[in-house]
């Protein structure tokens, strides 16, 4: 913590008696990069939009756009604040370029970032391609640890450009843009809180690869062909332990008030019960779908209850992460206090030790109006799968016209 106090220092240079200076960044297209790895640097697009005094970063993945309007200037010293999740770029600026790093304070996690103005390919490649990558193919992460798990790789390329995913049982890692150069994949996404690089060598029927997860994190990774492969069913990953028939838990709510399911509130209702965090980008697209299929389809009978397991390291700051969650979302169902300073899986278990584990964030326990757990879905398909979201969506609301109907 120390030498992120320190960096906030020297980079930013906010001394409250300082005059604010006019902030003067080129409008139009820059291109970014961040570095994961002594040899290995993550690129991504964004363009960077003004309206008055403020300005608007807007980060390009693929089909997916994020935007960012937080900025703060002091001097030469920049601070862009991610929207929801606690990350923030801070560094020096000119008119045309920003340097310094994306840091993450409750993580101790600090990435070189660098981002210069005009208009750029994420990757450029140097050879034409010589393999095409298009398709399914049975992954395996870590596979020469004991810690592997297995993935599957979904992708489409034309020409050189490739867009797509790596599913796993725990859910996807977003929306990945890259190219075939010659017979070497590059991937990469940035969303205001993951540092995705993936690098592989590529034949017509296999990948050998890499994984970098910002600076603090390198999988191997190796991938065949395979049309047929599926993942684990969500449906059956976690579930309820023998002995006991019911999900029990009492957490603070932003008061202080302590919530659980047999407050009146939830009496003779459907229950979703979502275990997730706000540090979490799948978390964010499950919560986004929430919201809107509450919006669209409100019903009296139906309920949901959010169990943020938070890595921020004090009550405080974790309050504060869910309460800009709701804030910048319009979530108005309960998001609870279930942990903070850490989001390890087995102190979560701990706190729900009726569960068998709890594998993924997110997760959601679908609850019938007479307190019966009737599924568990582990992970969640977000839109960057495609067709898997949209099978998803549909068996979601399935789901739910069964436990309302009841």
């Amino acid at each position: 913590m120390k030498k992120i106090t320190l960096l906030l220092l020297l980079s930013l240079i906010i001394i409250s008696c300082e005059e604010k200076n006019e902030a003067k960044l080129k409008v139009g297209e820059w291109w970014a990069t961040m570095r994961v790895a002594e040899n290995e640097e993550l690129p991504f697009n964004f363009s960077l939009l003004q309206d008055g005094d403020n300005y608007t970063m807007e980060i390009r993945n693929a089909e997916e756009l994020i935007l960012v309007d937080e900025f703060e200037f002091y001097q030469d010293s920049i601070k862009i604040q991610m929207p929801i999740f606690e990350g923030y770029i801070a560094g020096k600026f000119s008119e045309k370029e920003i340097k310094g790093n994306f840091i993450k304070e409750s993580l101790d996690r600090i990435v070189p970032f660098n981002a210069k103005f005009g208009k750029k390919p994420r990757f450029e490649p140097q050879k034409e391609s010589t393999v095409n990558i298009s398709g399914v193919w049975e992954v395996d992460f870590d596979y020469d640890k004991e810690s592997a798990y297995p993935a599957k790789g979904i992708f489409t390329q034309e020409d050189e450009k490739v867009t797509g995913t790596f599913r796993t049982n725990t859910g996807d890692y977003r929306y990945l843009e890259g190219i075939v150069d010659g017979s070497n994949l590059k991937l990469s996404t940035f969303d205001g809180a993951h540092v995705f690089l993936f690098t592989a060598s590529a034949t017509d029927s296999t990948l050998n690869g890499v994984f970098y997860s910002g600076n603090h994190s390198v999988e191997n990774f190796k991938a065949k062909r395979n049309d047929a492969f599926e993942l684990a069913d969500a449906n059956t990953l976690t579930y309820i332990k023998e002995g006991y028939d019911r999900l029990e838990f009492s957490f603070p709510n932003e008061n202080g008030d302590m919530i659980s399911l047999s407050d009146d509130r939830f009496k003779e209702k459907a229950v979703l019960v979502q275990i997730m965090g706000t540090w979490c980008p799948n978390c964010l697209d499950e919560t986004k779908f929430y919201k809107e299929y509450l919006t669209n389809s409100p019903n009296p009978d139906l309920e949901i209850i959010a169990l943020a397991f938070e890595y921020a390291k004090t009550e405080e700051k974790a309050f504060k992460g869910i309460q800009r969650l709701k804030d910048r979302l319009g979530i108005d169902y309960p998001i609870l206090l279930a942990q903070f300073g850490s989001t390890d899986k087995i102190l979560a278990n701990q706190k729900l030790p009726m569960l068998n584990h709890v594998l993924s964030y997110p997760t959601t326990i679908y609850i019938d109006k007479g307190g019966n757990i009737q599924k568990i879905h582990t992970g969640f398909n977000g839109p960057a799968t495609g067709e898997k979201h949209e099978e998803f969506k549909k068996e979601f609301t399935e789901t739910l016209e069964k436990l309302l109907a009841e």
